[in-house]
Order: C-alpha cells, then sequence, then structure tokens
C-alpha cells in the first residue's frame, strides 16, 4: 500500500473511534472554558500575564490532547486489531509515520482552533487589560499553542507504542505534568524550564524569563517528542504484534 493509502486508513479510524474525536471536543471545550474563567478574574493577580493567562486554559485541556494521543495508538493493542493492520501492511514504519501524522494533523488543526477561541473568550473578560498584548504576541501565542498541543499528543503516542498501553501511559503523563512539573519543578529552578511541558508552554507567556524563549523551548518539547517516537517506532518494528 502506498502511504497515502496507509494514511487514508488511519484517518478512517480517528474519526469512527469515538472516544477520538471525543477527546478533541472535550480539549476545544475544556480549554476554552478554563481560559474564560481565567479571564474573569485574571487581572486580579499581582504577577498577571495577559497572555498566559488567555492560554491558561490549556493547562487542564492538555489532558485532552494527551488522551487523544495515547488513545489513538492504544487501540492497535486492543482485540489483535495491530496483527489485522499489519497484514495489510507489512512496512511497520510507513504504517507507524501514517498512525502518527493522523494523529498530528487533527491535533495541531484543534489546538489552533482551540487557542484562538480561548484568546477571544479570555480577551472579552480581560477588558482593557489586555491592550498590553500586540497582534505579532498573540500570534505566537496562538502558534505556540497549536504546536505545543500537537507535540504533548505526539508524545503520548510515542510513549504508548513503548509502554503498548495507553493506561500506562496515561497513568505516567498525567501525574508528571499535574505533580511534577508544579510541584518539583517549581523547586528545580531553571532545570523545569527543560522538562517537556513547562519548556513548550513558554511560548504562551507574555514576558518569560530563563534559559529559553518561545521557540527554543518548543524546540526542546519537540526533542522529547521526537526520542518518544523514535522509541516507538523501534518498538513496532523489533516486537511482534
Amino acid at each position: 500500500m502506498t502511504f497515502a493509502s496507509v494514511l487514508h486508513a488511519e484517518w478512517l479510524k480517528i474519526r469512527t473511534l469515538r472516544s477520538l474525536p471525543g477527546a478533541l471536543l472535550a480539549l476545544f471545550a475544556v480549554t476554552t472554558a478554563f481560559s474564560a474563567v481565567a479571564g474573569a478574574d485574571g487581572s486580579s493577580d499581582p504577577e498577571f500575564d495577559p497572555l498566559f493567562t488567555a492560554l491558561s486554559g490549556i493547562l487542564p485541556g492538555q489532558i485532552a490532547a494527551i488522551s487523544f494521543g495515547a488513545m489513538a495508538v492504544s487501540s492497535e493493542y486492543h482485540g489483535g486489531a495491530l496483527r489485522l493492520t499489519l497484514a495489510a501492511v507489512p512496512q511497520r514504519g510507513r504504517w507507524f509515520a501514517a498512525k502518527v501524522t493522523a494523529i498530528a494533523v487533527p491535533s495541531l488543526l484543534t489546538g489552533l482552533v482551540t487557542a484562538v477561541a480561548a484568546l477571544a473568550v479570555a480577551r472579552a473578560g480581560l477588558g482593557s487589560a489586555a491592550d498590553a498584548l500586540t497582534g505579532a504576541e498573540q500570534l505566537r501565542g496562538v502558534l505556540g499553542c497549536g504546536i505545543y498541543l500537537m507535540l504533548i499528543a505526539l508524545f503520548a503516542a510515542g510513549l504508548t507504542a513503548v509502554l503498548r498501553s495507553g493506561v500506562a501511559t496515561l497513568s505516567i503523563l498525567i501525574p508528571f505534568i499535574l505533580v511534577v512539573s508544579f510541584v518539583i519543578g517549581d523547586a528545580a529552578g531553571t532545570v523545569a524550564d527543560f522538562l517537556p511541558d513547562k519548556a513548550g508552554q513558554i511560548a504562551l507567556h507574555h514576558t518569560y524569563d530563563g534559559t529559553l524563549g518561545p521557540w527554543s523551548g518548543l524546540a526542546v518539547t519537540a526533542l522529547w517528542t521526537g526520542a518518544a517516537l523514535l522509541a516507538g517506532a523501534w518498538s513496532v518494528r523489533r516486537r511482534d504484534a
């Protein structure tokens, strides 16, 4: 099968497995709702950052992105689905590349649309407090949000291919993001800037201090994601279905 044919088949899986469109819808709904709430009372914070406040809904919303990436891959390990897939597509590398592409495109597009919506509803709540944001900064925030959500979904996908379990992936990544990054990360100082989530989220800030900037932070997250996908590709190629 050609890559286009394999990609089409993987896209059909994404569309027809209800939990996957549901995860993308949850990503949009949760992020937008939390950003609206943050915009309503965010300016009372003495360390107010208008861009991060407007896009802060991504913090809970990214759990849906992680779930999307993890479930898209873990579904192949249920009921012998992977054996049927590889019987149709013996080129394992081609199949995994198509799977990754089928995850990347909708997560990026959903992330961009979500960022625009979150920014719009939060600005309505912030009022004049958001006037400090320039068009270029808002564009950077929207692009950074979309790219970050895509990378975090792919990071989960790669890890799931290694662990062969969506539950195991979620059990690792969700506590890591909710506990390690906020608790241990804050105590670790500049080292926390190089964590996969913290690095990518720098692009969501109006002002930023530290070693990394918005795009170099996303590059660090991309390196984490690339490592996870390489490990996942190795697992798919070397291990029995």
